[in-house]
């Protein structure tokens, strides 16, 4: 069961480009985060990625009008048709290059997609249909004379709108019809952003990158488009041609020759009468107006463009969004100004307006953020932000709640494993984060940066309460805290020394000297009732140091290679030390000898670059584990490092478990073994032939030397994949992986697959349920405990009665208490019996030492995510009722007034 890990979720990167869109109902927001895909749900405040993997980036989204199908394109033009409901890929298409905007047509039925100047209109395959071509063209168009942008349908469904790079707005038709065939809307001095439909009209709106908006007024109505009779005459012709080649022996072709001359008499005729009778009635567009939007942006700035754009029907709201980070709201037809914001400095890429209008999704790419505004209420509904670079170092708390992350860009931010979300961010750190440790009594946690400063930040009051530097500047690369979270050691980069300091008093303890180069990693002991700290450094050399009684002394394990990182056995009897040579080796903490090894380097793969000039044989031999960590029994080993790959080891069959690909995204570099022959030529590999761009005023982009996480500067930015860190949850049998991809997670799927427990024979589930009919608690518990079915268990432990909880408790064994309080840990996420749930908590959790610190740290996980939960409840609740009360006392007070000026005015009158 432990080895059953399984990809759950995707944090660390919110989004990073392409298309952002609501879904139907207006309560999730559906965002492309590199080859897959995330939706956050913003009603219960989740978010969740789908299983679903792209072989590159995703460019263009879109969601069918019934909200059970998306329609996602990657940057190659390779579509899928994924099932909503089964989170699924149903379908498959190449366009073989790249589309720049996909939409649906309002019924369902057919979608347009635009690939460079052209337009494809296919028919849109539902999720139930068994045939094996789905995509069917129906429609192409090659009008444009520059790359096509943007597209919209009309609400009737028969016209589309695209806008191009040359100017220019074209109008297409679905089908063939009698009004138009083309029609051509020029007037703008710039590429066109965006063209939207109004509601049940033809009538038009197109924004162009320079702030220009075009008001068109249509001549006709949606209604006075007639489809072309001769188009069906067509297509009847057609179906007698093909049925008469199905059935050539039965017909006579002198028949199907005669009918041929009557469709075409029959069509002349067609066409003279639809020329006498719609002349004059052709479909033209006028411009109403052109209206300037982005002056007021600009203040003289002729950088600044129009970079995205969304219009909402219903409320006639049109939002743009700008490269300075500004969006603003107008209200069309009159372009009345409503509100303007700045939400970044960063270019908006892309915009999406809810179905009900009220709230707006921004995306910019260039920092990972993605926004959700109420410009009603003018809030935040949602505000995420990834790293802006790759992240470096991770940590989990000890209860698995939060998974805290530190990157390249100083950040330092704490992520939510349930929902999803970060909910604090620290930007005190003026350099790159290096290492992350969390306290084990999980209030504070502790990070290393390059900037010379080691800080700790409080979980509670989210501050950074407590900053440790040393006497001379120093760069520190790794940090660790020890089990009783009172001593904080750093080693440094630059200066190869580890300095501990007191975590209560903030003062510098000891600096201990004696590695001869840089100090890699540092690892307290988890025992209480040690303080041994193990050092690894470049020196080839691992000491273990005891802080506490002679911290001046220290014994030396020598290495065959560089050390890279070094790690405790969760019980404090052995270390694990990964080393540049590729190899993990195992020492007693004790006696210092060695105890195991394993030689992992040709499990990592190659992973050629594109421009790499030596063979996948002398690219294995560079490959080393950067990082290793144990799980939590100490049986296995988890480790990764410059590759794709996340390797899983036994640590007492010395075998390989399980091999995990962090991603098939060749968006990336070093994915392949190989490089790709279609780029090897009569002048050698095109890959490493640069490529530079002339911009505006003679200058040209040129790429830095030796940069792998991928040039800033060039256009075409192309980071090598590679897996920062790998941490284990010592909660529950998950952990997590911090890579160029972004925080990926992976967890046991429970109930996959029949895995029993000490299993009988008679244990059945109908046994189980004759036992439970009988009243035999007991007994029916330990079957559904023996066969491991989680809805079998549930079934029992809600069948009990609540007088008969203790004693069906104390009546287990020990082994089998242990899985039921994991099973009950499991039950408390979404089961609505919370009461019924505690007492058996309360009824096993009599003595705390005969459960595992695994079982009682994901019960503590799942009571705090409850005890938040019902917080929220009852604060709500506790100021409705308080509401309430005063509206009920106001009430009688206006009550008794009434009636005493009531008594009053029959006094009166009986006077």
């Amino acid at each position: 069961m432990k080895y059953n890990y399984k990809f759950q979720n995707l944090l660390g990167t919110v989004y990073r480009h392409g298309d952002i869109l609501f879904t139907n109902d207006g309560n999730c927001v559906i965002s492309p985060v590199g080859n897959r895909i995330t939706i956050y749900n913003l009603k219960q405040n989740k978010s969740n990625t789908l299983p679903v993997e792209s072989h590159y980036n995703y460019t263009a989204i879109d969601i069918s009008p019934n909200g059970s199908v998306l329609l996602a394109i990657n940057e190659k033009g390779e579509a899928q048709m994924i099932s909503l409901v089964t989170c699924t890929v149903i379908h498959r298409y190449k366009f073989k290059q790249q589309v720049n905007a996909v939409r649906f047509s309002p019924d369902g039925k057919l979608f347009a997609a635009c690939c460079d100047d052209t337009v494809f209109i296919m028919t849109a395959p539902s999720a139930f249909t068994g045939e094996f071509r789905s995509f069917i063209m129906r429609r192409v168009f090659k009008k444009s004379h520059d790359e096509v942008t943007c597209l919209d349908w009309s609400s009737c469904g028969k016209l589309l709108a695209v806008g191009s790079k040359d100017t220019t707005t074209k109008i297409y038709t679905a089908e063939y019809l009698d009004n138009l065939n083309m029609y051509s809307l020029s007037g703008h001095t710039d590429k066109i952003v965006g063209v939207f439909f109004e509601q049940k009209s033809l009538d038009l709106i197109t924004v162009s990158r320079n702030g220009q908006v075009c008001l068109w007024d249509a001549s006709l109505d949606s209604d006075s488009l007639v489809t072309s009779e001769v188009q069906i005459s067509h297509k009847k012709r057609r179906k007698l041609q093909k049925e008469a080649e199905l059935v050539e022996d039965e017909v006579d072709e002198e028949n199907i020759v005669e009918k041929d001359k009557e469709y075409e008499s029959d069509k002349d005729v067609e066409i003279e009468e639809e020329q006498k009778t719609n002349d004059g009635k052709k479909l033209q567009y006028n411009k109403l107006g052109r209206h300037y939007i982005g002056d007021s942006i600009r203040n003289g700035n002729h950088k600044v463009k129009l970079t995205a754009a969304a219009y909402h029907r219903g409320t006639k709201i049109l939002v743009t969004g700008f490269s300075t980070g500004i969006f603003v709201l107008h209200e069309m037809p009159d372009v009345n100004l409503i509100h303007s914001l700045s939400i970044s400095e960063h270019r908006i890429g892309s915009i999406s307006v809810s179905h009900q209008g009220d709230w707006i999704a921004f995306g910019c790419p260039n920092i990972g953020q993605l926004l959700v505004w109420e410009w009603q209420s003018e809030q935040y509904v949602m505000k995420q932000q990834g790293h802006s670079l790759d992240m470096t170092c991770l940590a989990y708390s000890p209860d698995g709640l939060y998974i805290v992350t530190g990157g390249y860009d100083g950040k330092v931010k704490v992520w939510n494993t349930s929902s999803g979300f970060c909910f604090v961010t620290f930007s005190e750190h003026k350099s790159t984060v290096t290492g992350i440790t969390f306290s084990a009594n999980k209030k504070f946690f502790v990070s290393s940066s390059l900037d010379g400063t080691v800080r700790c930040y409080d979980l509670t009051r989210y501050r950074n309460f407590r900053t440790f530097s040393s006497p001379t500047l120093v760069q520190f690369g790794c940090v660790s805290l020890d089990s009783s979270s009172e001593l904080c050691a750093a080693g440094g980069q630059d200066v190869f020394e580890i300095y501990l300091w007191s975590v209560k008093f903030g003062r510098l303890l000891e600096v201990l000297a004696g590695h001869a180069a840089p100090v890699a990693s540092l690892a307290f002991s988890p025992l209480l009732s040690s303080s041994k700290l193990a050092s690894a450094s470049w020196d080839k050399t691992v000491k273990i140091w005891n802080c506490i009684e002679t911290s001046s002394d220290c014994e030396t394990i020598q290495l065959g290679s560089d050390a890279l990182q070094v790690s405790f056995r969760p019980d404090g009897e052995e270390i694990a030390v990964s080393t540049l040579d590729g190899n993990i080796s195992f020492f007693n903490a004790t006696t210092c000898d060695q105890t195991a090894s394993l030689e992992g380097r040709n499990d990592l793969g190659a992973g050629r670059a594109d421009t790499d000039l030596v063979t996948p044989e002398k690219l294995m031999k560079t490959k080393a584990f950067t990082t290793i960590c144990y799980s939590a029994d100490g049986t296995c080993i988890l480790g990764a490092g410059n590759s794709k790959h996340i390797c899983l080891y036994s640590i007492k069959e010395g075998v390989l478990i399980k091999k995990f690909v962090i991603t098939q995204n060749k968006s990336l570099d070093a994915i392949n073994d190989f490089i790709n022959r279609r780029n090897i030529t009569e002048f050698g590999n095109m890959a490493l032939v640069e490529e530079r761009e002339e911009l505006e005023g003679g200058e040209v982009r040129v790429r830095l030397p030796g940069v792998g996480g991928g040039d800033m500067a060039d256009r075409r930015l192309k980071p090598e994949v590679r897996v920062w860190c790998v941490r284990f949850s010592g909660a529950d049998e998950s952990f997590a992986a911090a890579c160029t991809e972004g925080l990926l997670l992976y967890g046991t799927r429970t109930g996959s697959g029949f895995r029993p427990y000490r299993l009988e024979t008679g244990s059945t589930p109908a046994a189980v349920k004759n036992l439970l009919s009988e009243r035999s608690w007991g007994f029916a518990l330990i079957g559904a405990l023996q066969l491991n079915d989680n809805t079998l268990i549930q079934q029992c432990v809600e069948a009990v009665p609540p007088n008969d909880i203790e004693l069906t408790a104390k009546s287990l064994e020990e082994d089998y208490m242990i899985r039921l309080l994991n099973s009950i840990a499991s039950l408390l996420e979404d089961s609505p019996h919370l009461e019924h749930l505690l007492i058996w908590v309360r009824s096993l959790v009599t003595d705390k030492k005969k459960f595992p610190p695994s079982v009682l740290l994901a019960l503590e996980k799942a009571l705090t995510v409850k005890y938040s939960q019902i917080n929220k409840i009852c604060e709500f609740n506790k100021y409705t009722i308080r509401c309430i009360k005063s509206v009920g006392a106001l009430t009688l007070k206006d009550e008794d007034g009434s009636s005493g000026r009531g008594t009053f005015t029959d006094d009166s009158d009986s006077d």
